[in-house]
């Protein structure tokens, strides 16, 4: 398999540094983008500091992918926040910052990337959603509502961008040690993993197995979907 042209937001920590490093791994050329320094430093990829809820920010940057590269055949919309609060007690300072990065993020990426991916032979588009959204509970309503927009949006755009030869597919991992949720409770993330057919945290690697089976070439029929890791949904 020739090497990819791989763009990843959220790339400085947790499965988006994963990610990163499994593509250059596999001799990929990799543009990295979060609104923090580079977390990894190789020879084949490139670091952008960017919000992704910034649109003209964001068309910059791609304009710059066209320019250098011609086209993009991979992205993974990994950028996110998350609030877990009552939703009595969520500013909306707070719920506004979700949606922004979450959903309005991964718009704006998802929107400039199709224009530079019609020219991949097989362009892969990832999303990384949240098993917050069937598991529906209390105290994560504006971040699991941010995260199901998220799976509409995937679902409407794999229908939009099959012409041109593009999959759109998302996986929803479970609970997994990541600055995301560093401010949980204890008891609470145990509380899901209960949950999940395989009780276990979701390390890195689960992620990056499901994303590669998504990227790979055979998999051009596979869009639209949707997986929860652990067997939850």
């Amino acid at each position: 398999m020739s090497a990819r042209h791989v763009l990843i937001t959220g790339a400085t920590r947790g499965i988006g540094e994963a990610l990163a490093r499994h593509c250059l791994a596999s001799g990929d050329r990799v543009i990295g983008c979060a609104r923090t320094a580079a977390t990894v430093t190789h020879e084949r990829y490139e670091h952008c500091c960017l919000d992704v809820g910034n649109g003209p920010a964001v068309d910059r940057l791609f304009a710059e992918v066209r320019r250098r590269w011609g086209t993009l055949d991979v992205l993974i919309n990994n950028a996110g926040v998350a609030a877990m609060n009552a939703i009595a007690l969520t500013p909306t300072d707070t719920a506004r910052r979700v949606v922004e990065t979450n959903v309005v993020g991964a718009f704006n990426v998802t929107r400039a990337a199709i224009r530079v991916m019609r020219r991949s032979p097989a362009g892969r588009i990832v999303n990384i959603t949240s098993v917050a959204v069937p598991l529906r509970l209390e105290g994560e309503a504006i971040y699991a509502a941010s995260k199901s927009a998220l799976e509409m949006f995937t679902r409407i755009a794999a229908r939009e961008v099959a012409p041109f030869g593009i999959t759109c597919n998302a996986v929803g991992p479970g609970p997994a040690r990541t600055r995301l949720t560093a401010g949980v409770p204890e008891a609470k993330l145990q509380t899901v993993i209960a949950a999940q057919a395989v009780r276990r945290w979701t390390e890195a690697a689960d992620v990056v197995n499901v994303v590669e089976f998504f990227l790979r070439p055979e998999s051009g029929m596979v869009t639209g979907q949707i997986v929860y890791l652990g067997g939850v949904g």
